[in-house]
């Protein structure tokens, strides 16, 4: 299963900005016993079995559009240079050929690997890296995105494999992509108190 990412191609503007980050170790667990059903009277939720089945992980490489709140995201084994080139493949495909791509990022090494930079040379002019402070993720906007996917998501997931994992994965960022959200700032940097 894939993922559906469109722009409006009514919008009036020639760059975008992206807040991109990896979630690694997403982990495809597995029930040992069925779930129990609630039995009014008894128990009023679902319940199952604290013990559980490791089927491995996966590590979700996304990125925010600021501009219109549209995610753009990919699931994948790992995260390393070659998952992250195919990541800007990805965004170089969803933007028109003559956009600016600004990328809110950190300083992983694969942002910035020979692999990473031999791939970028291909597109000169194209992407701009932003790079966040050292112990300065929280900047980053995509961070809020995995800490309610982590709380409203995956928290209680059981699936039957690592490939079920990532359709759901793919399902849930099609959800939120249907009814957007674009965060908007509430204070000016120098009212902020530090």
């Amino acid at each position: 299963m894939n993922y559906e990412f469109r722009l409006n191609p009514h919008m009036e503007r020639n760059q975008t900005t992206v807040s991109y980050d990896e979630k690694p170790g997403i982990q495809a667990i597995s029930n040992i016993a069925p779930e129990l059903s609630p039995i009014p009277g008894k128990y009023q939720a679902w319940s199952r079995d604290y013990e559980y089945k490791r089927l491995g992980t996966v590590s979700l490489l996304a990125g925010i559009d600021l501009h219109d709140g549209r995610v753009i995201a990919l699931v994948k084994e790992r995260h390393r240079s070659l998952e992250f080139t195919e990541f800007l493949g990805l965004l170089h495909q969803q933007y028109h050929e003559s956009w600016r791509i600004r990328i809110i990022l950190d300083n992983h090494s694969a942002h910035i690997s020979k692999e990473t930079m031999q791939w970028l040379k291909q597109y000169p002019q194209r992407f701009e890296f932003v790079f966040t402070p050292k112990h300065g993720s929280w900047l980053n906007l995509i961070e809020v995105f995995f800490s309610k996917m982590a709380r409203s998501f995956l928290r209680s997931i059981r699936v039957n494999s690592t490939n079920e994992l990532i359709e759901r994965i793919y399902k849930y960022i099609n959800e939120v992509n249907a009814e957007p959200i674009v965060f908007k700032w509430k204070y000016k940097l120098d009212e902020v108190i530090v």
